[in-house]
This record gives C-alpha cells, structure tokens and sequence, in this order.
C-alpha cells in the first residue's frame, strides 16, 4: 500500500469518527481519541486494536493524530541518496525518530516518537478536520522544492 493510499483510507476512517461526534467539545473529542477508548470503541479504526496493542510504547497514547503532521512523504520519492529512494523524512527532525533503511529505499521510522499523542500537542494543533492538520504530509516535490 502507498503512502497516499493509507492517507486517503485513514483519512475517511477519521472523518466518520468525527461525523459520530458533533456532540461532543474539542476536548472531549481528544478524550474520546484515547487508546483504551479507541480499541473499544472504534476496533476497525487501527490494526493493532484487534491485538489490544499499542504503536508506541507509553503508557497515555493518543490516536487522535494517528500519523503525524510532522511526517512528510512522496510516494514518487523525495530524492536519491547513493542507490536509494528517499520516501518520506521528519520535517521537524525529532531525535526521537529513526530512519529504516532497506537496499532501495529510505522511510522516516517514527516508532520512538510521541510528539503527536500527546494531548498537550493535540490541543495546540486541533482542528476537528484532520486534513487540515495534516495539509502538509503528503508532498509532490523534492525537499528542495523543485
């Protein structure tokens, strides 16, 4: 599965979460997002629920902002480095983020990071729209802007 696609799939499955909660204040909403809530709840919604399992290791996990506003990525590759395809990268460089690196191809690891689950972080970026949070992920040019 590409990038765009699991973006586009994602994207309609939180949109039909939000669509269920009108009712509900901003915090609420993020209340509703969390982990212990969501595998109850939302079981379709991540792969892992159907394992009780966790994409990061910590004990509060936010899935509001499953994916992350941060990540940016080219389906068609950013550049090439030596013999491999740049796919997608941290525009903020988290030191928590790594890199996976295969014989042909380079993708941001984001498995160390809790940057966006965090409710604090969610707060400053909450938008009931989570496209519009997330308006830069996807990218059609390279890093350097060609």
């Amino acid at each position: 599965m590409s990038y765009n696609q699991w973006f586009q799939e994602h994207a309609a499955k939180h949109r039909a979460i939000m669509n269920k909660l009108t009712h509900l204040n901003e915090q609420e909403v993020i209340e509703y997002f969390r982990f212990e809530n969501m595998v109850i709840q939302e079981s379709e919604f991540c792969p892992l629920y159907a394992e009780n399992k966790k994409c990061h290791d910590t004990p509060e996990l936010n899935c509001y902002l499953c994916a992350c506003p941060n990540f940016r990525f080219n389906d068609k590759g950013f550049k090439q480095e030596e013999d491999k395809t740049l796919f997608s990268t941290c525009s903020i460089e988290s030191p928590d983020g790594d890199q996976y690196i295969s014989e042909t191809a380079i993708h941001q690891n984001c498995a160390g990071c809790l940057v966006p689950h965090r409710e604090s972080y969610i707060k400053k970026v909450f938008d009931r729209d989570w496209l519009k949070i997330m308006s830069e992920v996807p990218c059609e040019t390279n890093l350097s802007g060609d």
